[in-house]
């Protein structure tokens, strides 16, 4: 895991664009703007993960997590996952949040096996109509749950 720098802008934005449709992508001046910002941080797999975070107060909130598709099902997703859980512990976050929408079945399995649970719902939130779930994970102990590399799917 490499910890991400605007300098890293333009890498994160490739595998991003790897890994989610067109209207979902972001380029690099998000990625650039997102890592400058107070309370956000990033690590990149070399391999071709990331994930993007932000730390506000003593709660976690992964912005995203992508995989390309060729490093999916390698556990890629949940050593990233992991990896800001314990950052975002170090730094005195109690609980990490995401947003996933209901139609994307991988990652939904990723995170229950995880260890995150539903906490609310954003109606017809994503451009396909889908809806987004909230989900939050505990993180006071700074340690992430086993892994299960059986069922880490490595999806976004």
């Amino acid at each position: 895991m490499i910890a991400a720098t605007p300098a890293h802008a333009e890498a994160m934005a490739e595998i991003h664009a790897a890994s989610f449709p067109p209207g979902e992508r972001w380029g690099i001046d998000a990625m650039a703007l997102h890592l400058s910002l107070p309370g956000t941080f990033g690590m990149i797999d070399p391999q071709g993960g990331l994930v993007l975070a932000r730390i506000a107060a003593d709660e976690a909130e992964i912005l995203t997590l992508a995989v390309a598709p060729p490093a999916r099902r390698q556990g890629r997703a949940r050593a990233l996952l992991d990896a800001a859980a314990g950052r975002a512990a170090a730094a005195g976050a109690r609980a990490l949040y995401l947003e996933v929408s209901t139609a994307n079945a991988p990652a939904l399995a990723l995170y229950a096996a995880a260890g995150f649970v539903e906490v609310g719902r954003r109606p017809r939130y994503y451009a396909d109509g889908s809806d987004a779930l909230v989900l939050r994970r505990g993180i006071t102990s700074g340690a992430p749950p086993p892994a299960n590399p059986a069922r880490d799917t490595g999806g976004p």
